[in-house]
This record gives C-alpha cells, sequence and structure tokens, in this order.
C-alpha cells in the first residue's frame, strides 16, 4: 500500500487545440478511497491511465508511494487495474484468470493457491473457480477482475468504470461489495465513474472534473452541502439542485419580490441555489406552477417552474397535487453563486424576516 500524489498534472494530445487534462493537483493518503466523478468528456478516465501508465503525461508529475513513476512502464508501476470490460481471458478458467499475474511475476505454485483461494473466500468465487468466463453471470466477471487484481496484493487499486455494464440492481450490490472490501483490505484506491449516487457512497473524498479541471475536492457530504461552483451544485445530488435568478436587494435575498432572508451582502444579481429537500409545499410562500410530478414510493419530486424558471421539491404528503402551489424556502439552507464566475458566495444571513417563508 502506498500514498499516491499527483502534481501540476496534465495532459495535451498531438495536434490538440487545448489539454484534455490540466493543472491537477490531488495528495491521496495511503488507504484511502478517492473517486473521480464528472461528465463525458471531463478527463477522468485519462487522468486514471496516466496514474496506471497507460497514458503518456505531458506536465507534472505523478508518485505512488515515493516514487516518481512517470517514466516507468505499467507493471513497474505496482498497481492493479479493473476495467468496465472485466478483460478476462476467455479461453482460461477462472482460477487461471485470477492467477495470471502472479505465474507472470514468477510467484511460486503455493503462493498463487493460497492467494487465489484468500481471493475467492472473498469474493464468493469458489464454486466458480474452475469454469470460463462465458459460463458466469456479469456480477461474476466483474468479481474475478477484482480477484485477478486483489491476488496482486498492489500499492494502488485502480477502477476504471467497472460497474457501467451491470444492470442497475447489480450495480448497487456491487458497490456494496467494492468498498466493504477496499475497507477491509486497506489499499489506496482511485476509482473513475460519471454516476454521481455512486460516487456519493464509495468515496471518502470525490474529485470533482469539469473540462480538464478540478472543481472541488472533499468528503460527499461536504461537496453537497457546500458545493464550490453551479457546477458542482448541478452535478451532484438527484434531483440537481434548481438554480435560479435571483437579487440581493434591501439588504435581502429576493426571488419574483419574495424576501428570503436578510444578507450582509452587497447588492445585485445572484444565483441561488435550492436543493429540492429545503423546499415544502406549504399553506403559504411563493406561486409555483406544477408541471410534473415524479411518484417516488415513499417520497415524490415536484417538479414545477417559478416565474418560469424551473424548480424541483421533495414532497412526503398523500394529497394530489394541483397545478399550482405554495412553496416555503428554508431560508437557512440557500446557496448563492457569483453570476459572472458561478463560483460559491459565502453568505452572511441575519435573522430571517417575518413572515418566514
Amino acid at each position: 500500500m502506498a500514498h499516491l500524489s499527483l502534481r501540476g498534472v496534465g495532459k495535451t494530445y498531438a495536434g490538440g487545440t487545448s489539454a484534455a487534462v490540466s493543472g491537477i493537483d490531488i495528495e491521496i493518503a495511503d488507504g484511502e478511497f478517492i473517486v473521480l466523478v464528472g461528465p463525458s468528456g471531463c478527463g477522468k478516465s485519462t487522468l486514471l491511465r496516466m496514474v496506471a501508465g497507460l497514458e503518456t503525461i505531458s506536465t507534472g508529475e505523478v508518485r505512488i508511494g515515493d516514487r516518481v513513476v512517470n517514466q516507468l512502464d505499467p507493471a513497474e508501476r505496482d498497481i492493479a487495474m479493473v476495467f468496465q470490460n472485466y478483460a478476462l481471458y476467455p479461453h482460461m478458467s477462472v482460477r487461471d484468470n485470477m492467477a495470471y499475474g502472479l505465474k507472470n511475476r514468477g510467484q511460486s505454485k503455493a503462493v498463487i493457491a493460497e492467494r487465489v483461494a484468500e481471493a475467492a473466500r472473498m469474493l464468493e468465487l469458489g464454486p466458480y473457480l474452475d469454469r470460463k468466463p462465458r459460463a458466469l453471470s456479469g456480477g461474476q466477471r466483474q468479481r474475478v477482475a477484482m480477484g485477478r487484481a486483489i491476488v496482486r496484493q498492489p500499492a494502488a487499486f485502480l477502477f476504471d468504470e467497472p460497474l457501467s455494464n451491470l444492470d442497475a440492481k447489480l450495480r448497487v450490490s456491487m458497490r456494496m461489495e467494492i468498498r466493504k472490501l477496499q475497507k477491509r483490505l486497506g489499499t489506496t484506491s482511485l476509482y473513475v465513474t460519471h454516476d454521481q449516487l455512486e460516487a456519493m457512497t464509495l468515496a471518502d473524498r470525490l474529485v470533482v472534473l469539469n473540462g480538464g479541471r478540478v472543481e472541488q475536492i472533499g468528503a460527499p457530504l461536504e461537496i453537497y452541502r457546500k458545493p464550490a461552483s453551479t457546477f458542482v451544485a448541478s452535478f451532484i445530488g438527484a434531483p440537481a439542485m434548481s438554480l435560479l435568478d435571483a437579487h440581493v436587494e434591501g439588504g435581502a435575498i429576493t426571488l419574483e419580490d419574495h424576501a428570503l432572508a436578510r444578507i450582509g451582502n452587497p447588492a445585485g444579481p445572484v444565483i441561488l441555489g435550492l436543493r429540492a429537500e429545503d423546499i415544502r409545499i406549504a399553506d403559504h410562500g411563493i406561486p409555483m406552477a406544477v408541471e410534473h410530478v415524479e411518484e417516488l414510493g415513499a417520497q415524490r419530486i415536484v417538479h414545477g417552474t417559478i416565474g418560469g424558471q424551473p424548480l424541483a421539491v421533495i414532497d412526503t404528503g398523500e394529497a394530489a397535487v394541483q397545478d399550482a402551489v405554495l412553496v416555503s424556502i428554508d431560508p437557512d439552507r440557500l446557496h448563492l453563486f457569483d453570476t459572472a464566475t458561478g463560483r460559491r458566495i459565502e453568505k452572511h444571513l441575519h435573522p430571517t424576516p417575518e413572515p418566514a417563508l
């Protein structure tokens, strides 16, 4: 096991007009589980491949433990990678697939047998060791790929969207298995996904990427509760945070002429961020036109507009939702962002006005 360090890491492809990845600085502690998350094309897989040695590094340096590994081949980096397509040898048994890397490194038969048996026990693959991959389900194949990584006992695990080929139910159970295994093994892990729910449930810390750059690094709940930008606010969370044009006028945040809270920030336009759970349908408040209701069982998500601007509200009531409702917004849970930069504004709230909305 080892810590990972990325310092000023960048990647520009030959003939490219802009960097695919630029100025990435991340310190990953020994045993930490870090998830790189962001939309397609944000550079997360490119960054992972640079750590693995599958892509050359244009700028900066990558350290695994105390070694700078920029010029080392993948086999010399003491890492194990799990891919989304499993990358199993179809003509080999599960046992031989898991043992293959150890055989290439000249490990003794006794060591190989012991490590494969232990990994099979952890992953509940014992009954399948003599089967070929084609005789396994998708989830079983992914466990074999994980077992092949585990037997290596590497300094770090690298996961490249390993669950994206599985159905929704299996993804839930597999991510629980991955997290449980990582905690048990204590191996430093770098995990790539575009699924923000997967990222939130797995990570010790998230690295949110956008356009090849880091938008925010932090614990999942920290990022959810205090997104650093409108991009992070709209990407992390389901439903996404609603972002509305608002103003600071007369010392108050106002939305459609409704004062939400007193504030010490300068007057002017702002972007107001609202989480769906911080809004409720009430007997008084701001009028919202209802457009669609998602029934989810224990709760429902009411989608509508205020002054033509989209808003999502989580509602736990059972009464039918009309075409128009009044919504009350928790004034202590507002998020403000700069209209020009999209960056978070740290607000200084005063006691809420009466009547509170």
